[in-house]
């Protein structure tokens, strides 16, 4: 099987450094700072590519469920919402919100809603972040 790479540099302090994050085989690393992750600055941070990561595992394992149910989609698009809080114990991911709209032929809804939460229960990001709150809004075009 294989394994996925991501690398990560941090130079400097936490609120004047910077870093960059390279995805995968990417030629060119992502910015991120104090700003970009716990403001709205400039640049990525961590929890954009966990949103990015969950997004498309939810949108590849639906696909692949609807079309074993014979309801191949035309199109699936999922928003992943990664939550940070910052308390007294430091920051966590406090939980993800997945939206998702599909056009899928020939589906009804009650089926359609029943395959996305599977998805959402099944796919390697959800079971890789389970201690987590996840919630699904599933849209059917």
């Amino acid at each position: 099987m294989p394994v996925r790479k991501s690398e990560a540099e941090w130079t400097g302090s936490l609120r004047e450094g910077h870093g960059t994050m390279t995805v995968g085989r990417e030629s060119r690393g992502r910015r991120f700072t104090f700003a970009s992750r716990f403001e709205e600055g400039e640049g990525t941070n961590p929890e954009e590519l966990v949103a990015a990561a969950h997004a498309g595992c939810f949108s590849m394992q639906l696909a692949g469920l609807l079309t074993a149910a014979k309801h191949a989609p035309k199109r699936i698009h999922t928003i992943a919402r990664v939550h940070i809080d910052v308390g007294a114990a430091g920051a966590e991911i406090s939980g993800v919100n997945l939206e998702t709209h599909a056009q899928v032929p020939g589906i009804d809804r009650e089926t359609f809603m029943e395959l996305a939460e599977r998805a959402k229960e099944i796919c390697p990001v959800s079971k890789a972040l389970r201690s987590l709150k996840i919630t699904l809004k599933a849209t059917l075009a």
